[in-house]
């Protein structure tokens, strides 16, 4: 397993979503998509079993403290805009 010290995972696709895509059934399932909250879910759920939380918070908060801080703080806002609406 390599190490990309500072820099997020890429997540990998749920095998459920790699069928759809493979298959050609990208269909969307609007709000509430069930097959996105599955791929979120097992995506929480692998990161806390790695242990590796605290490790990720840290990066968070560096990434918040560094010069990415006002963009990532910019994005949050917005999507919090837009969830509201």
């Amino acid at each position: 397993m390599s190490e990309n010290k500072g820099k997020p995972s890429d997540p990998q696709p749920s095998q459920s979503h790699q069928g759809q895509m493979q298959n050609g059934q990208n269909q969307n399932e609007g709000e509430g998509s069930r097959s996105a909250a599955r791929h979120y879910n097992e995506g929480v759920k692998a990161t806390v079993e790695s242990g590796k939380v605290p490790e990720k918070a840290d990066e968070a908060r560096r990434a918040l403290d560094g010069a990415e801080g006002e963009d990532l703080r910019r994005a949050e806002k917005e999507a919090k805009e837009r969830g509201t609406g």
